[in-house]
Parts: C-alpha cells; structure tokens; sequence
C-alpha cells in the first residue's frame, strides 16, 4: 500500500497530460515484471502514458468505484462481475492468464507435492499445522486462497497460528514465507520473478481450479463524468491487439513463460 500511494502521489503532484491514464493494477501483475514490457510499447503505439497504481484486486475495485482511476486490471472473477452488474464499469474483458502455485519447503514436511488436489494439498497443511503464509489483503490471490480453503472443508477462523496472514502483497507475503521457510500461495509470475526464493520451491501446481485469470475493466463514464472513457477504450484495443499478444505470450523468465494472451 505505500508503494502503491507514492505512484499515486507522483501522478496527482505533477500535471496530468490529455494523454495520461491512471490504471489500478494487481501487486502480482506489477511484481511479474510484465509492466515493464508493456508501458513503454503502450506509450509507443498509442501515445498514452500510463500511470500504474498498484493495489489488491479489492483496493483496486473500490478506487473504480470511486472513480479515483480511470481503468482496473485485476484478477477475480465473481468481483470483477459484480463491480460491472453494479454499473461502476461498461464491461470486463479478458485479457491473459496464468495460474497460481503452492510453494513451500524444499523438503515438504506436509507432503503435499504428491497430493491428487489442490484440495488435498490444503488439507495435509492444516492437518500438519506446517506455517502457511496468506496475504490476508482481499487481493485477487487472497480471494481465490480463500475459496480453494473452503473448497477443502477448511475454514481458516478455525486455525491457529501457523496461519499467518500478513496483509500485505505478494512479493512482501513472498519475502516472509521465506524467511518463515512457510507454505504460500502465489500467481506463477510472481514466484518466477521472485528473487529471495531461499529453500522455498514450487511444490503442487496443476490443478485446473488454480486457474488465475487476468481482466480489464474500464471505469464508467456515465457514473463518473471525469473519467478518461476515450483513453480507457483506446488502452483496451491495444491490449486486445496482436502487438499486446507478441509482448505478453513472449515474456519469460528463466525460460518459462509467465503469462498466456486469451483475449478475443
């Protein structure tokens, strides 16, 4: 969150161009390094210059709510759905996607590497009281950690202090599953981009409910009149564009590839 208010900060003290657009974007999506590619081919080919605020999918929500950004790019369905059903956006729209991992102890002392589920996964962890890390910040990921425990049959008000859910995003959640040598669920790019590993490796992955799928959502106009509707669009169309599909299906990380392109 501070990281995320000393952006906005640097974009409300300077003059804001006709061609500067605020977007809300994941703490993951920022820590994948994947910004990095995009901006400036953004700047590049449409002229925007693009000014990330960089929060929870929850946080990022309610700033689009409240109109404070112009644009959200996020990673929770059912909250993505009811933000546009409320009418604070037109539409959501597909983007790209990855998926998300639990990470832990090389040695596994949960034994959840072999595990047929990710529920099952889940399950040796509580059952073993092995220290989990949760982000704990209504994040896309926290979200989603959260369902995937209720799918379980777990119920994480029930646990005791090997949970610990720091309220913080993911490469800070990251840093202290580490230094914790805890389990914790992160995004695949995250993890990859991710440079304090320590004797933490990916330990189950694969399950098709680990699913992580990324979406825009433009702000509406109609609600907030200030808004950068024509920005908004035109950022859109270039994410939808095969110039966004070459960036994002290209960018890797030690060889592998962090995010898949799926807009239609």
């Amino acid at each position: 969150m501070i990281k995320a208010f000393s952006v906005w900060l640097a974009v409300m003290a300077g003059s804001v161009a006709a061609d500067d657009l605020k977007l809300a974007v994941t703490t993951s999506f920022h820590n994948s390094g994947l910004s990095e590619v995009l901006l400036p081919a953004i700047a590049q080919d449409t002229g925007i210059t693009v000014h990330l605020l960089i929060v929870g999918t929850g946080q990022a929500l309610r700033l689009g709510q409240a109109g404070d950004v112009d644009a959200i790019l996020v990673h929770s369905k059912p909250a993505e759905e009811a933000f546009v059903a409320e009418g604070y956006g037109p539409h959501r729209r597909e983007i790209m996607y990855n998926d998300f991992v639990i990470v832990g102890p090389a040695h596994d002392p949960a034994g959840i590497a072999d595990a047929p589920s990710v529920a099952q996964a889940l399950t040796r962890i509580a059952e073993s009281e092995n220290a989990f890390v949760s982000r704990g910040d209504d994040s896309g990921t926290h979200k989603k950690e959260l369902s995937l425990w209720g799918a379980s049959g777990q119920d994480v008000q029930d646990f005791g202090t090997w949970y610990r859910a720091v309220g913080a995003g993911m490469g800070a959640a990251l840093n202290t599953a580490s230094g914790m040598k805890a389990y914790i669920m992160a995004d695949r790019a995250s993890w990859l981009n991710f440079a304090n590993k320590g004797d933490l490796a990916v330990l189950f992955a694969g399950d098709p409910v680990l699913f992580n799928q990324y979406a825009y959502l433009p702000v509406s106009k109609s609600r907030h009149g200030h808004v950068q509707a024509d920005l908004a669009a035109k950022l859109e169309t270039w994410l939808v564009s095969d110039a966004a599909q070459t960036l994002i299906d290209g960018y890797q990380i030690g060889g592998e590839h962090l995010f898949k392109f799926n807009a239609d």
